[in-house]
């Protein structure tokens, strides 16, 4: 019984990072139909420059604001240079190749100038664990599914009833018609970019207690992060949420039940015949396109 809650109190930590960088996708391709596919990368710059500071005697409560500082600037910066100038119509691809040469030299700067460590980002969450029905959990691991939840909840919010989330959503339905109606839309594109960034820093910032932080752990979350937003449809946020979590549970049971190195053949194989059975994603709709 007691692995059994293990298995799923540490699925739900882990998937809920899966989640957040989810929920980036879903947040940048709503703005201009195109993404950082580095996404995963800005996870790391956030953890890797929350540990620096705390190397650098700069006290927790302005190191981690700090980074995802960076981040957001980071996003802003990968859209206006990396996407912009290559998506200039709906057919554009460029900004694919783009964003993963970007984050590519990101992570080899990051290892050139900090060095290849793998080492945890200190946390009052990680201190002492707390047993639940005999699973062994840290605060850490409980409060980061609870805050993808509430960042689920307070994007709908904020789409829906502020002046900048309706531009946000207008801009997603039609870009044409928002621009004719007076919205910046280069402008609104900009700030998905810089949001979704941003979520990714605070992800890498809540993960690095957790696991160890390291120049390279960016690439594999955000490649599950970007397979969970197509699984679930990169369009519906509470789709990526619930996908995430669920398979970051399976990930823990496939690793306990039978071994860390099946752990990514299931996943992907799973993702693979989710797309099959539902090419639009689980909590997608079939777009009707006029002609």
């Amino acid at each position: 019984m007691s692995s059994f809650v293990q298995y799923i109190l540490s699925g739900l930590s882990i998937g809920a990072i899966y989640s957040l960088i989810g929920l980036g996708f879903c947040i940048m391709w709503s703005a201009c139909r195109s993404v950082n596919f580095a996404h995963g990368d800005v996870l790391m710059v956030g953890a890797v420059i929350a540990v620096v500071s705390m190397d650098a005697n700069i006290p927790m409560v302005l190191g981690i604001p700090a980074a995802i500082l960076v981040c957001i600037g980071y996003g802003v910066l990968i859209e206006r240079f990396a996407v912009r100038p290559f998506n200039k119509d709906g057919t554009a691809i460029g900004w694919m190749l783009t964003t993963i040469a970007i984050g590519i030299m990101v992570e080899s700067y990051a290892t050139i100038k900090f060095g290849s460590f793998a080492r945890a980002l200190p946390s009052p969450g990680v201190d002492k664990p707390i047993s639940i029905l005999g699973a062994g959990v840290y605060a850490q691991e409980l409060f980061i599914p609870a805050f993808a939840v509430l960042f689920m909840l307070a994007l709908d919010i904020f789409y829906r009833r502020t002046v900048l989330g309706r531009a946000m959503r207008a801009v997603a339905f039609n870009r044409v018609a928002a621009g004719l109606m007076g919205i910046n839309v280069n402008r609104i594109t900009a700030i998905s970019f810089g949001l979704a960034a941003g979520l990714g820093g605070a992800a890498g910032v809540l993960v690095g207690p957790i696991i160890q932080v390291s120049t390279t752990m960016g690439v594999l979350i955000g490649l599950k992060g970007f397979a969970v937003a197509i699984m679930a449809s990169i369009t519906s946020a509470r789709g990526v949420v619930i996908t995430g979590l669920l398979y970051g549970v399976m990930e823990k049971f496939v690793e306990g039940y039978i071994s860390t190195a099946a752990r990514e053949v299931i996943g992907f194989s799973i993702m693979i015949l989710v797309l099959l059975a539902f090419p639009q994603g689980v909590f997608g709709k079939k777009e009707a396109m006029k002609v």
